[in-house]
């Protein structure tokens, strides 16, 4: 059978691909045929792609690093050329980072990224947590420790985050959102309230979480990702993969998902790290749950702005809700005991059904079906990983037809950031408890802190 247009686009496009791939390793000294190039699941922001290269030595696994567009790019603080030169340096210095073996270049053609060696392991976080070993916090706990005792003298690129300035920065980002989340708001005025005195500069990976590292037979064997890596404070890493979100249902161990706070920070300490400020850990854990949330929002005006229209953009947007939950578990102990039991108000009604025609709601439900039905099975790989992003998005849709609150509330916002409403003002944590549970049961009801935070509030 003749094939299509499409067909003949997608074969040449591939083949484009591949032989420049093959120039750029031919040109790091590394010819061969380039060998099963698969792009990987997952990523909101960077292009992964692995492939094998069979050359004289054999054959050897690698991983092309790309950026998605040059637009995207340059709402990086740091460039990729940046990116790469931190990356040699950890390695260098002892961090469990890839080994880069070629930049990509203009005169590649061929986007803007580099190549690393691939490392074994799994980056899947159920995987990892399905296999650690009993020491794999210690190993993450001595990498973030290496990581902070990097010489940063040859690293004066690396953009600098002062927790003042990036508190402003976020608030910032919250106006140009339309800020009207009130949660937020009370998330940006406590961490104003709350700033950190100074505290010497030390290498921050930025996103070291499960998900970023590779764990292999239950061990570490690498730090992935350093795209937002900057100097700071060592205890913005440290708060950042014991974020809730982060810890993939083990809500019960916060150091990710893997142990309690006393067993890392004990296992950080022994590998070299600084002693731990209860206080500075906490106003990261915050500063990142705030972060995260405005982060998620822009994704949608990143798709808006047509900078990045994938679908996994806009849903991850209304992952915005998670945050709000967790901030407001964060924050509920700065309430007084009255507050903290005042019961929660009523939900609002369901919207009614029909018995006649089909809803918006059941065609949405139709069409997810079929999907998981008909078409999951004919998939693999990116596309398999897209449908159910796609598939995920129904749902949400299908959840707000049936009456998510309106999570904009302009007015209330404003009163949270200029200090006239507080978690002291009577009534205010019911309602953006109440508000806040309705919203993610309609965006992401698996969201595992749902139900334990839902069980705690609705039996005050």
């Amino acid at each position: 059978m003749a094939g299509t247009g499409s067909d003949d686009e997608a074969g040449s496009a591939a083949a484009d691909f591949v032989a420049r791939l093959g120039a750029v390793m031919a040109r790091a000294g590394l010819a061969g045929t380039i060998v099963s190039p698969q792009r990987l699941s997952g990523g909101a922001n960077m292009e992964s792609w692995l492939f094998g290269c069979a050359g004289p030595q054999g054959e050897g696994r690698f991983v092309l690093r790309r950026a998605p567009s040059a637009e995207w790019l340059a709402t990086r603080a740091l460039h990729m050329d940046g990116e790469a030169a931190l990356v040699r340096h950890a390695h260098a210095g002892g961090v469990p980072a890839p080994e880069i073996v070629a930049e990509l270049t203009p005169e590649d053609g061929f986007g803007i990224g580099f190549i690393m060696r691939c490392l074994p392991g799994s980056a899947s976080p159920p995987d990892i947590l399905a296999q650690a070993a009993d020491g794999l916090i210690d190993e993450i706990a001595g990498a973030l420790a290496a990581i902070h005792r990097l010489d940063t003298a040859p690293l004066g690129f690396l953009p600098r985050l002062d927790p003042a300035e990036g508190v402003e920065g976020l608030a910032a980002q919250f106006e140009e959102a339309g800020g009207d989340r009130p949660v937020i708001a009370l998330g940006l005025a406590w961490l104003r309230a709350n700033l950190p005195p100074p505290c010497p500069a030390r290498v921050v990976h930025g996103d070291l979480r499960l998900g970023n590292i590779l764990v292999d037979r239950g061990h570490l064997t690498g730090v992935l990702d350093w795209e937002l890596a900057h100097l700071g404070d060592s205890h913005e890493d440290l708060a950042y993969g014991c974020m809730t979100v982060w810890r993939f249902g083990r809500l019960d161990r916060p150091a990710f998902g893997l142990a309690t706070l006393e067993r890392y920070f004990a296992a950080y300490r022994a590998a070299g790290g600084e002693d731990i400020d209860p206080e500075r850990f906490r106003f990261w854990l915050v500063y990142r749950t705030v972060w995260w949330a405005l982060g998620c929002m822009a994704m949608a005006q990143s798709w808006r702005a047509r900078t990045d229209r994938s679908l996994e953009r806009v849903v991850i947007s209304r992952r915005t809700s998670e945050q709000e939950l967790d901030l407001l578990l964060l924050l509920e102990q700065e309430a007084p005991e009255a507050e903290r039991a005042r019961a929660l108000p009523p939900s609002p009604p369901p919207a009614a059904g029909s018995a006649g025609e089909a809803s918006a709601a059941e065609i949405l439900t139709a069409i997810a079906e079929w999907l998981g039905e008909a078409v999951k099975p004919k998939l693999e790989g990116r596309d398999r990983f897209d449908l159910a992003v796609a598939r995920n998005a129904l749902g949400i849709v299908q959840r707000e037809l049936a009456g998510r609150p309106d999570p904009a509330d302009r007015a209330l916002a404003n009163d949270v950031l200029a200090g006239r409403a507080t978690l002291a003002t009577p009534g205010l944590l019911a309602r953006l408890r109440r508000a806040a549970l309705d919203r993610l049961a309609a965006d992401m009801p698996k969201y595992p802190a749902l139900a334990p935070a839902r069980a705690q509030w609705e039996q005050c």
